[in-house]
């Protein structure tokens, strides 16, 4: 199980942060340095640093809520710590050896003082960034041309959103800030690429209250959606699952809450909607989920389809896009990616994929990559966005 193998690595991370904090604190308070308060500050770093654990093992409940919220907060937070604490100490020792001009002052006891205040400023002002970026949904708009004939249709407005990850994070609010930003896109279309919850049905907030404002999206010919690696029942820590004999599949009350949204679930199915357009969605490339041991070839999506008219592909990851646009595919659209959520994973994520986010155009078909409505772990987004796509496609 890579979560267990990799504690000792996370345990000896928090243990850097603490030391750094706590040198700087004595610098700054000396007292702070004698037993009877160091041990206690110890205690409490400790709490929170095993947050992620306790979150972990608690049955469902208000508790469990509130450490599930909190330790997502204090990954983000102990992600810039480490960033802004390495940088620091790496200029320190690049600096140490060399002679110049103010070098006793930055080296004193005042200018260690002002550097961790500069560090905790830091640190602070880009996780406070990063929560209120992550809560704010913005519209990006695609503009698309299919050279096929859709009978009846000159344009067609889709609107593509995924990875609400529905649980401790995401819940009613968001939830209606989505769907007021849907409604004003006045869709014909609505598609949601996986990712719909975050693994527990039971982390969701109020589930009947949440279907009923998702089954407000207004849309002429319907919401559809595929499944994601996390619409499934499976337990998970710090972003790691653990294996189990268990079939991989969503959680029946998960089936349920779409049903009563009002939204119709694509299990490697496609439909045929007003005979001018086809829509298929995929089930995930990892867990394709139930009664699904491996999903349908591209060509076996399209083989039994007119391929004079548009075909639309839903699939929550943005894999084997030459060979969807090879099968005849005119549209793919994807999630997954968060396009990295949170600097630097925006920028490291970007050697994984072959189109992180954006739009990219494969042969004749048109791959569009949201980087979704919701978080995955840390409640923060820096250097990325939290949006709905709006998508106008204008056939021949």
């Amino acid at each position: 199980m890579i979560a267990v193998c990799l504690s000792p690595l996370y345990l000896l991370l928090c243990a850097y942060v603490f030391y750094r904090l706590q040198t700087w604190l004595e610098r700054c308070l000396p007292w702070l340095g004698r037993k009877r308060v160091r041990i206690p500050v110890a205690v409490a770093y400790a709490f929170v640093a095993f947050s992620i654990l306790t979150a972990f093992l608690l049955e469902p409940s208000p508790v469990k809520r509130f450490f599930k919220q909190f330790s997502n907060t204090w990954l983000g937070l102990l992600l810039y710590a480490l960033l802004v604490i390495g940088m620091a100490d790496l200029l320190r020792l690049a600096l140490k050896p060399l002679s110049f001009r103010g070098k006793k002052r930055l080296f004193s006891r005042g200018g260690h003082m002002a550097i961790g205040a500069v560090c905790i400023f830091c640190v602070c002002g880009l996780s406070i960034a990063g929560i209120i970026s992550a809560d704010y949904i913005r519209v990006t708009d695609y503009e698309v041309h299919v050279d096929k004939e859709a009978p009846g249709f000159q344009k067609l407005k889709i609107v593509l959103v995924a990875d609400l990850h529905l649980g401790y994070s995401i819940g009613i609010r968001h939830m209606e800030q989505m769907v007021r930003l849907i409604n004003e896109a006045d869709a014909d279309l609505v598609v949601i690429a996986g990712d719909i919850f975050d693994n527990e049905y039971e982390a969701l907030e109020e589930p009947e209250i949440l279907a009923q404002i998702l089954g407000g999206i207004q849309s002429r010919y319907g919401v559809y959606a595929c499944y994601g690696n996390h619409d499934i029942r499976e337990k998970v820590l710090a972003g790691f699952t653990f294996s189990s004999e268990e079939e991989k599949a969503s959680d029946p009350r998960m089936d349920a809450f779409l049903e009563d949204a009002g939204i119709v679930l694509l299990r490697d199915e496609g439909v045929l909607i007003e005979d001018a357009f086809y829509l298929y969605g995929r089930p995930d490339y990892g867990r394709p989920g139930r009664g699904i041991r491996v999903r349908r070839t591209p060509e076996q999506i399209t083989a039994g389809m007119d391929a004079s008219k548009p075909i639309i592909v839903i699939d929550h990851q943005p894999r084997e896009l030459q060979e969807l646009a090879d099968a005849g595919v005119d549209m793919d659209l994807c999630g997954h990616t968060h396009d990295g959520q949170t600097f630097p994973g925006n920028l490291t994520a970007r050697l994984f994929w072959e189109n992180i986010c954006g739009y990219m155009q494969k042969g004749e078909m048109h791959n569009i990559v949201t980087s979704g409505v919701g978080v995955f772990g840390p409640d923060m987004r820096l250097g990325t966005k939290s949006e709905i796509c709006v998508i106008t496609v204008d056939f021949r």
